[in-house]
C-alpha cells in the first residue's frame, strides 16, 4: 500500500476507474452513477484529477458542437450527483468549484490510470523479471474497452496506446527472460489485431526465431510488406528491414543472451563534477523545485524510482536556470558525480552535438581511457551503459533538440537521474522511456519583482514597487527578458525603474530595448533561434500572426491567412505549440506570449512585403466579418436592411448554428475582434473596419461592454467618414449615442442621435430614420422632455409599421412604455410594455423580451401588483441568463430589489441589489449611485 492509500479515512475506500467503464467503488463495490452524461463527466474530471476542467471544455466534451440551451443545468445537476456519491466516502476525494469549471481533488492513487502510469514508468531501467511482473501488475488494472460507457465528443486521451506500449514493453521483458514461445500466441493475435504495428511484429518475429520457427519469422515479415505496400503505399521502415536480414543469416545477435552473473566494467575512481555554475540570483519556481524534488524521493534505488525527467517550455522561459539551481542543491544526492552536456539543439552558431561525441566526453569523464571507446556508436552508449550500471549519477543534457539526439545518452539501470532540458515536447521520451516532464510558464508577478530585485544589484522598493510590477508585465514575466531588464538598471545607476517602464511601454522598440550582447542576453536572439529551426511551412505561418494582434488563433483564423486547408492550420499550430512558440490552452484555442507575439511582428514588417502584408491584414478582417456577420444575425437579428461586403470565398469557418454558440464564439474572439477594428482603422482597411464594428454591436449590448463600445464605435465612425460611406456614418453614430446612453452620457447620445437622423434623412433611408426617431424618443425621455419624446416615438412607430417591421414597432412601443411610466400613465405604460412583449414573442426575440419584462416588472410595482412584478422579473431573468445579457440581468436583480425593499423584505433586497451594483460598476452604469444609496439605507 503506498503512502497516499494509508491516510486514516472515515469512510469506504474510494477508487476511480477509467481503464474499462468509468465507475467509482466504494469498499470495492461499484457506486451507482446513472446514465452516460454523468458517467462522462465523471471521465473527463478523472482524467484531468487535481486540474481544473473548463466549463466550456465539458459542455464541448459532452455535447460538441450542438450543446442543448440547458447544457449549464445539466452539468450542475451531474455535479450534484457526483458531490453526493463522493460525500457518502466521507474520504479527502471532493469536486471543487474553480474557475471557469470544476476540479476533482483526489488522492493519485485513488485513480487507476495514476496507477498504470505510476507502475509503468517505475518498471522502465528495472531487471526484466521485476519489469514483468511491473508490467502486468498495470495491465491488469485494464478491465475492459477504455470509456465505453462514457461518449465523449472531445479530450479523450489515447489510452489503449498507453495500454499497447505497456503490452511492448512487457513481451521484451518475457522474451529477456527466454519466455520466447509462451509470447508467440499472443503476440500473433496482437499483431493482427495492429497489423501496422512495426513493434509488435518485431518481437514476434524475434519470438518465433528464438523458438526454432525461423520460416515463420521469415512468412510473417512478407505477410507484413505485402500489406504495407499494398495498404498503406510504405516500405517496412529500417529497423524492420534489418531484423529481417538477420533472420536470414542467422545472426548470433539474435540468440538469447547467457544468464551468467554481470560484472559491471570498471575504470578508475574518476567522480565528475561537470555542472556549470548556476545563477546567483534565481528566484522564484518554488512549485517547480518543490517537483524535482519528488523526483529525488523516489528516485534513485527508492520504490518507484525516476530515471528520466525533462523540463520544456519556451526561449527564454529559464529551463537551464532551474535545471542547474536544482542540480547544485542535489548534488550530494548523487555521490558518483555529475555529468553535463549542451546538446546545443537550437544553437545559430554550430550544429547540435551529435550523441557519439557526447558519449565520448562523458566515457573519458568516467574514467574510460580514450584507447578503450569503441568507434562505433552503439558500441560506446553500450559500454556507456555498463559504466554507469552500479553508479549513482546526475546527467544533464541541456537544450535537446528532439528524443532521438537523447535516448542514446540514457543509462540503463535505476541509480542514476537523467535531466533534460528542451524547447520541444519530448514525447518520444515518455512513450519510451517513461520520462517525467514538467512544462514550465512565465514567473508569477511577486517572484518576477524578486527576480528584478536580486538580479539589478540592490533592492528597489517602497515608491518603485508598482513601477516593478509594470515593468515585470511588460517583460512578460519573462525570466530572460527580466534579468535583461535588471541588467540594463544595474549597468546605468542613473536609470529609474520607471525611465525602462516608459521605454519597454513602446511595442514598436521593445524587443529592441530586450537586447544586449548576443543570443544567450537578448530575447529576440532567442525567439529567433526557434523560429529559424522550423520547417519553412511553420516558419511562414508564424510570420503571419505578426498581422494578428490578438493573444489568441485557432485553426479557421490560420487557415484564411495561410490559404490552406483547416487540417493543415491545426496540424501546424501544434508543431508551433511542440516548439512552444504558442501554447494550446484548450482543443483549438492557441496563445502566444505578449513578446513572442512582438517577435511575430516584427518578422512580417522585415520578411514580408507592404503589399503581402495587406493582403494578410484583407484576409484577416475578411475572415472576422464573415463569421461575425454571421453570429450576431443568430444573437439579436438587425432591424436594418444593411449587410457588410462580405468576400465571395470565405474560406473555412466555424460552425455557429444557434445564439448560444455564437455568444460563445464571441466570449472566446473578443479581444482579437477588438484588435482586428483597431488594425483596420490604422492600416487604412477602412471599409471593413466599420463595417465589423457594426457587427459586434449586438455583442456589446448583451454583455454591456460601454467602454468597449464607444472606442470601437469611434474607430468605425472616422473609418466610415474616410471612405465616405454616409450610412456607415449615421450607423456608427447611432451605436455611439447607445454606448454614451448606456453610462448615463444623454447629452452626448443625443448629440450623436441627432447627427445620425439628420444623415438618415438626407439618404432617405427609411429604417435608418425609423431607428434614429426611436433613440431620440427614449434619449429625450431620459432628459424629461417629453413633447420632444412622444413626437419623435409616434414617428418612430409610424415608420415601423410602414415597413413591416414588427420587432421594431416593439422596441417602439417598449419606449412608449417608459415615456407613460415617467409621466405617471402606469396603466397605459403596462398595455405598451405588453403589447412590446407579445411582438417580441412572436417574432423569438427573447433578448428584447427580457428588457420588456423587466420594464412590467417596474410598472407592476408601481401599481403595487407585486406577486406579477416578481413573476415578470423571475421570467426576464431566465432569458437574460440564458443569453448571457449582462446589463439586462442586472436591471431585473434591481427590480427584485427594489420590489423586495417595498415589501419590507431586506434581507433578499440586499442580496438582489448587491448582484445589480456587481454589474453596474463594471459598466459605469448611472444606476450604480442609486444602487449604493439603497443598499447604505439597508445597512442602517
Amino acid at each position: 500500500m503506498t503512502q497516499s492509500r494509508s491516510i486514516e479515512r472515515t469512510g469506504p475506500l474510494l477508487e476511480f476507474g477509467v481503464l474499462g467503464p468509468v465507475q467509482i467503488l466504494l469498499d470495492g463495490r461499484p457506486a451507482p452513477l446513472g446514465g452516460s452524461g454523468v458517467r462522462s463527466l465523471l471521465a473527463l474530471l478523472v482524467l484531468d484529477a487535481n486540474q481544473v476542467v473548463a466549463f466550456d471544455q465539458i459542455v464541448d466534451a459532452l455535447w460538441g458542437e450542438d450543446p442543448p440551451d440547458t447544457a449549464r443545468t445539466i452539468v450542475h445537476g451531474y455535479v450534484s450527483k457526483l458531490r453526493r456519491i463522493l460525500g457518502t466516502a466521507g474520504g479527502p476525494a471532493s469536486i471543487l468549484t474553480r474557475p471557469p469549471g470544476y476540479l476533482l481533488q483526489v488522492e493519485p492513487d485513488q485513480v487507476d490510470l495514476h496507477r498504470a502510469r505510476t507502475l509503468i514508468a517505475q518498471a522502465s531501467g528495472r531487471p526484466a523479471a521485476e519489469r514483468a511482473e511491473l508490467l502486468r501488475a498495470a495491465l491488469r488494472l485494464w478491465r475492459g474497452p477504455v470509456l465505453v460507457d462514457a461518449p465523449l465528443a472531445t479530450g479523450l486521451p489515447d489510452l489503449d496506446e498507453l495500454r499497447l506500449v505497456a503490452v511492448e514493453e512487457r513481451v521484451c521483458a518475457d522474451l529477456e527472460l527466454g519466455k520466447h514461445a509462451e509470447v508467440v500466441g499472443e503476440l500473433r493475435r496482437l499483431v493482427e489485431e495492429h497489423p501496422s504495428r512495426e513493434r509488435l511484429l518485431s518481437l514476434l518475429m524475434l519470438a518465433q526465431y528464438r523458438s526454432a520457427r525461423r520460416i515463420d519469422a521469415l512468412v510473417s515479415y512478407r505477410r507484413f510488406q505485402r500489406y504495407a505496400s499494398e495498404e498503406l503505399g510504405v516500405d517496412p521502415g529500417p529497423e524492420l528491414r534489418q531484423l529481417h536480414e538477420q533472420v536470414l543469416r542467422d545472426d548470433p545477435a539474435l540468440r538469447l543472451p547467457g544468464t551468467g552473473a554481470h560484472r559491471p566494467l570498471s575504470y578508475g575512481t574518476v567522480i565528475p563534477a561537470q555542472l556549470p555554475p548556476a545563477s546567483s540570483s534565481f528566484a522564484g519556481r518554488d512549485v517547480e523545485l518543490s517537483w524535482m524534488d519528488g523526483l529525488l524521493h523516489a528516485g534513485p534505488g527508492g520504490e518507484g524510482a525516476i530515471t528520466l525527467a525533462g523540463l520544456i517550455g519556451p526561449p527564454g522561459i529559464g529551463k537551464s536556470a532551474l535545471a542547474l539551481t536544482w542540480s547544485h542543491r542535489t548534488a550530494g544526492a548523487f555521490p558518483d558525480g555529475q555529468l553535463f552536456a549542451a546538446l546545443r539543439g537550437f544553437d545559430s552558431a554550430q550544429p547540435p552535438t551529435s550523441p557519439a561525441e557526447v558519449l565520448t566526453q562523458f566515457l573519458l569523464a568516467l574514467g574510460v581511457p580514450a584507447e578503450a571507446i569503441p568507434l562505433d556508436t552503439d558500441e560506446r552508449a553500450a559500454l556507456y551503459r555498463s559504466v554507469l550500471a552500479e553508479r549513482r549519477v546526475l546527467v544533464l543534457l541541456d537544450d535537446a533538440r528532439d528524443s532521438e539526439q537523447v535516448r542514446p545518452l540514457l543509462p540503463a539501470g535505476t541509480g542514476s537521474l537523467v535531466l533534460v532540458t528542451s524547447r520541444r515536447r519530448l514525447d518520444g521520451l515518455v512513450a519510451r522511456g517513461g520520462a517525467r516532464l514538467l512544462t514550465l510558464d512565465t514567473l508569477s508577478s511577486e517572484a518576477a519583482i524578486r527576480l528584478l530585485d536580486t538580479s539589478g544589484g540592490h533592492q528597489r522598493r517602497g515608491e518603485e514597487i508598482e513601477a516593478l510590477r509594470t515593468l515585470a508585465r511588460l517583460c512578460g514575466h519573462l525570466p530572460l527578458a527580466l534579468r535583461i531588464a535588471a541588467a540594463r538598471l544595474a549597468a546605468s545607476p542613473q536609470w529609474t525603474v520607471q525611465d525602462l517602464v516608459a521605454e519597454l511601454a513602446d511595442e514598436q522598440h521593445r524587443l529592441r530595448a530586450l537586447d544586449l550582447e548576443d543570443a544567450d542576453t537578448s530575447v529576440r536572439g532567442a525567439f529567433d533561434v526557434s523560429y529559424r529551426a522550423l520547417h519553412p511551412d511553420l516558419a511562414e505561418t508564424f510570420r503571419v500572426l505578426g498581422v494578428h494582434q490578438g493573444p489568441t488563433v485557432t485553426p479557421y483564423l490560420v487557415a484564411a491567412l495561410c490559404r490552406t486547408d483547416l487540417v493543415t492550420a491545426r496540424r501546424r499550430l501544434r508543431e508551433l505549440a511542440g516548439a512552444h512558440l504558442i501554447t494550446e490552452t484548450r482543443a483549438d484555442r492557441f496563445v502566444i506570449h505578449d513578446l513572442l507575439r512582438l517577435h511575430a511582428r516584427e518578422l512580417a514588417e522585415t520578411e514580408l512585403t507592404a503589399e503581402q502584408r495587406a493582403e494578410l491584414g484583407n484576409r484577416l478582417l475578411d475572415h472576422y466579418l464573415v463569421v461575425a456577420d454571421h453570429a450576431h444575425r443568430l444573437i439579436r437579428p438587425p432591424r436594418d436592411s444593411y449587410r457588410p461586403d462580405l468576400p465571395a470565398d470565405p474560406g473555412e469557418t466555424p460552425v455557429i448554428a444557434t445564439a448560444d454558440q455564437a455568444l460563445r464564439w464571441f466570449d472566446a474572439e473578443w479581444p482579437g475582434l477588438v484588435a482586428a477594428v483597431r488594425f483596420g482603422a490604422a492600416k487604412g482597411l477602412h471599409r471593413r473596419a466599420w463595417q465589423l464594428a457594426l457587427c459586434l454591436r449586438s455583442y456589446l449590448y448583451l454583455r454591456g461592454l460601454a467602454a468597449d463600445w464607444a472606442d470601437l464605435f469611434r474607430l468605425g465612425l472616422a473609418s466610415a467618414q474616410a471612405v465616405g460611406d454616409r450610412a456607415g456614418e449615421a450607423l456608427m453614430l447611432r451605436g455611439l449615442g447607445n454606448a454614451a446612453e448606456l453610462v448615463g452620457g444623454y447629452t452626448e447620445a443625443l448629440r450623436n442621435y441627432e447627427r445620425a437622423h439628420q444623415i438618415a434623412r438626407e439618404l432617405g433611408e427609411l429604417a435608418l430614420q425609423a431607428t434614429a426617431e426611436d433613440n431620440l424618443g427614449g434619449i429625450h425621455t431620459e432628459l424629461r422632455r417629453y413633447e420632444q419624446a412622444h413626437t419623435h416615438l409616434g414617428r418612430a412607430l409610424a415608420l415601423y409599421r410602414t415597413l413591416g417591421d414588427q420587432q421594431g414597432e416593439a422596441v417602439a412601443l417598449n419606449n412608449l412604455g417608459v415615456l407613460d411610466q415617467d409621466q405617471g400613465r402606469y396603466d397605459s405604460a403596462f398595455d405598451n410594455y405588453q403589447r412590446a412583449l407579445g411582438l417580441h414573442r412572436a417574432g423569438g426575440n427573447d433578448e428584447d423580451a427580457a428588457r420588456a419584462l423587466a420594464n412590467l416588472c417596474w410598472v407592476s410595482r408601481q401599481l403595487k401588483r407585486y406577486d406579477e412584478a416578481e413573476g415578470y422579473a423571475r421570467e426576464g431573468l431566465r432569458l437574460a441568463q440564458k443569453h448571457g445579457m449582462a446589463y439586462v440581468e442586472a436591471m431585473l436583480h434591481h427590480q427584485l430589489g427594489e420590489l423586495y425593499l417595498d415589501q419590507g423584505r431586506k434581507q433578499p433586497a440586499r442580496f438582489e441589489l448587491g448582484l445589480a451594483l456587481d454589474v453596474y460598476r463594471r459598466m459605469r452604469s448611472p444606476y450604480a449611485a442609486d444602487t449604493e444609496q439603497l443598499l447604505a439605507r439597508l445597512a442602517v
